[in-house]
């Protein structure tokens, strides 16, 4: 059930719905539009009688929600999310008018690493940083991430460099240090159907970003975003980052064709991930540039260093002059369908090791 509010409704005449549903024993869920006020109504085992709300004062409607998927659907929320995050003037809004590029490299490897990579993603436009402090991996013999030590070099760069960092948490105590440090709080494909994971990220205080799962359809794919919001966290961003097929010439398939069909059924943001959409350094340029075509919210793109020696995910990640070319192109095309990448701010030199200790030493 859905409860839109009229477009005079007072605080008080919202705070009378939201009461009346709890003593129903349901849970409500205010959604602010650019008009008016929608409450989504979750907990409910079946059909809910209209008639329950349409005498409440400020009330305009009851609808009967039709998709498996409420708070996440456009007919609970008409109006596109935007999601803010942080705060002042490094902060960036996702599913705005802007495009946003968010950039860096797949694993923090090490502080020097890193901060090289941040210097050059951040030269060359992006928004926010990316690296992996936890690193789901198919083998258990392969470099699995620093864990803290990963998530408080990342937020040094965040002080350093202004951008706000986003980092994966692959497991309940490992969000809880996650939503700590980082401004995003990520849920990778392998855990898109994590559901005690999915419910711990709805109860926290900071943005999420889901990625769909490998094999993952549509529906799976909102559902899980469900799971987050049902929470009470309506600040859920979702990323395409390719499916498993049949294809030997890539990594995984890059599915941009769910951009306009998530668009078309639910008013969250989306994003597409290039890198592991592909998993090859040359295809991820030109499917950015198609990114930005087909109308993403932003992209996520991995870029090292030293991709050659990098410690995971060396062969998709872009070197930092490919990452320039890179935004040059998708701020042409992004200009073609109404979209910007916004200009950047002033950055520090990059900072080493060995400047770091000095700088801690005085």
């Amino acid at each position: 059930m859905l409860i839109v509010m009229g477009a005079q409704a007072t605080e008080a005449d919202i705070e009378g719905v939201c009461a009346r549903i709890e003593s129903l024993g349901f849970r409500p869920h205010k959604m602010p539009g650019a008009t008016r006020t929608a409450i989504g109504i979750t907990g409910n085992p079946g059909a809910i009688d209209p008639v329950e709300f349409e005498d409440l004062p400020g009330v305009a409607e009851a609808i009967r929600v039709s998709k498996p998927y409420k708070l996440v659907s456009r007919e609970v929320k008409k109006d596109n999310t935007e999601v803010r995050i942080g705060r002042g003037a490094h902060a960036a809004v996702i599913g705005g008018p802007d495009l946003v590029v968010i950039a860096g490299p797949c694993g923090v490897e090490s502080r020097e690493q890193a901060f090289e990579a941040a210097h050059a993603v951040k030269a060359a436009g992006a928004h926010l940083f990316r690296g992996g402090a936890y690193k789901p991996r198919t083998s258990p013999y392969t470099f699995q991430g620093l864990g803290e030590e990963g998530l408080r070099i990342m937020a040094e760069i965040r002080d350093q460099y202004g951008m706000k960092i986003i980092t994966e948490a692959i497991d309940n105590e490992s969000l809880e240090l996650v939503e700590e440090y980082a401004d995003v709080i990520q849920i990778g494909a392998r855990n898109m159907q994590n559901f005690s994971l999915l419910r711990r990220a709805g109860r926290a205080k900071k943005p999420v970003l889901l990625k769909r799962g490998m094999s993952a359809t549509l529906e799976e794919f909102l559902m899980a975003a469900e799971y987050i919001m049902s929470e009470g966290n309506y600040n859920v961003v979702l990323c395409e980052r390719g499916v498993r097929t049949f294809a030997d010439h890539t990594r995984n398939t890059l599915d941009l064709s769910l951009i306009p069909a998530v668009q078309r059924l639910s008013h969250l943001p989306i994003l597409v991930d290039p890198s592991h959409g592909t998993g090859k350094r040359n295809k991820v340029t030109p499917m950015s540039r198609a990114a930005a075509a087909v109308g993403a919210d932003g992209i996520l793109v991995e870029v090292h260093n030293q991709p050659d020696k990098a410690l995971s995910d060396g062969p998709q990640s872009l070197f930092p002059e490919q990452f320039d070319d890179l935004m040059v192109q998708v701020r042409q095309i992004a200009a073609v369908v109404g979209r910007e990448i916004v200009p950047l701010r002033s950055y520090p030199p990059p900072v080493t090791d060995d400047a770091i200790e000095s700088s801690q030493a005085r």
